[in-house]
């Protein structure tokens, strides 16, 4: 790729001579689908009809096949290759028409009938991921025909469009074909949760039956009490669903009302006896060493070569131990539903041996590792294509 150099400037970045300014209201009339009424949708039906809430995703509504039809002949449609843009909702959002028979919300989702011999799809979809809309009152609420049409973009010779857009299209193959793979690797990993973490699948070595034991006999709860601190302090929360810790700074300790809290250690189990029910319970992260937690949050130690705190964390997370919690925790108001921290430690489960724990602890931490490996992979890529946009659709680099 070369250098460039330009007499003229877009966003304060030189372009190339052979490069002009163009509004999107310059090639092309912006169009949208005949209005469709309420009354003529239904929840199940021939023709998808996709609103402004279920643009890209999953239709929640459909149209019969003969309004579809006859909607597609009278008025405005969309061609294969088409870019579709949400002027509500979530501002700007793409999706690209591949001719699958659906309709689409009128007004609320809308494209350019653009010109192809000023401009191709493949290279408008990506100015439409960089571009910016602007409205003079300031704050724009709603993608207006004049605010898209208004919008300024840079628009190159369309031999160069095709090669940036090939260019950034193998960049979105790759990140496609990586996050793929993480949404394979992860289906994986809840399979082997299920299997392992149940018995059903047993890991070579072990064959001893699994006994049915209270959690007391792996855990014991533990209290490491201190007053209030007349500091700024890092306090420890729990987010429901399983989804683990975080830390919550204070400060002004001075405006809480509790006059003490109880400090956590890396790899205690704790649990929050308010929303129990809903999985608020996780292994402390070693980032959240000394973090102060209410009397809320009753944490607990692992009893030596009786529970592993690597398999439970996996362990805690299972369907059943959030039914199991939901069971312990009374109905109380609104969302309020107090667990019974002596029916927590009572509670039984199918557990295997210290040392099958460890074991199967490492497979799932092995899965863990390779998606995480795979996350960052895929940012890394993220971050390359970002790169590649912001020189290849302002003429900084030239590919041709």
């Amino acid at each position: 790729m070369a250098e460039t150099k330009n007499k003229s400037t877009f966003h304060h970045i030189e372009i190339p001579e052979d490069w002009e300014f163009r509004k999107l209201g310059d090639i092309g009339k912006i169009r949208m689908c005949k209005r469709v009424f309420n009354h003529e949708t239904s929840e199940e039906g021939d023709i998808p009809f996709f609103k402004i809430g279920t643009f890209g995703k999953e239709p929640d509504a459909f149209i019969s096949k003969e309004l579809y039809e006859n909607y597609r002949k009278k008025f405005s449609f969309p061609k294969v290759g088409d870019i579709l843009i949400s002027a509500a909702g979530t501002l700007g959002r793409t999706v690209v028409y591949d001719g699958s028979p659906a309709y689409f919300q009128d007004s609320n989702i809308v494209w350019i009938d653009n010109d192809e011999s000023l401009v191709i799809n493949r290279y408008l979809f990506y100015i439409y991921q960089t571009i910016k809309y602007e409205s003079e009152g300031g704050t724009i609420q709603r993608l207006y025909n004049g605010i898209i049409s208004d919008a300024k973009f840079l628009r190159p010779p369309l031999p160069e469009q095709k090669a940036i857009a090939q260019v950034l299209s193998t960049a979105d193959a790759a990140i496609h074909t990586t996050e793929k793979l993480i949404a394979q690797k992860e289906l994986r990993k809840k399979w082997l949760m299920q299997q392992l973490l149940t018995g059903k699948k047993r890991l070579k070595g072990f064959d001893g039956e699994w006994e049915k034991q209270p959690l007391k006999n792996f855990i014991k709860q533990v209290s490491r009490k201190i007053d209030k601190p007349n500091h700024p302090y890092l306090g420890i929360g729990l987010r429901s669903h399983g989804k683990g810790t975080f830390l919550k700074p204070d400060e002004d300790p001075a405006k809480n009302s509790m006059d003490s809290f109880y400090v956590v250690r890396p790899n205690d189990l704790i649990v929050n006896i308010t929303f129990a029910w809903e999985q608020a319970i996780a292994i402390v992260r070693p980032e959240d060493d000394g973090a102060l937690a209410s009397h809320r949050f009753p944490t607990y130690t692992f009893k030596e070569e009786k529970g592993h705190p690597d398999f439970f964390k996996f362990f805690i997370l299972q369907p059943k131990m959030k039914y199991m919690l939901e069971l312990i925790s009374p109905g109380g108001a609104g969302r309020n539903r107090v667990m019974s921290k002596s029916d927590f430690i009572k509670l039984e489960f199918l557990v295997p041996d210290y040392q099958e724990q460890i074991a199967i602890a490492q497979v799932l931490q092995a899965a863990d590792k390779e998606i995480s490996l795979l996350k960052a992979k895929a940012e890394k890529l993220r971050e390359q294509k970002k790169g590649l946009m912001q020189v290849l659709l302002t003429g900084k680099k030239r590919l041709l």
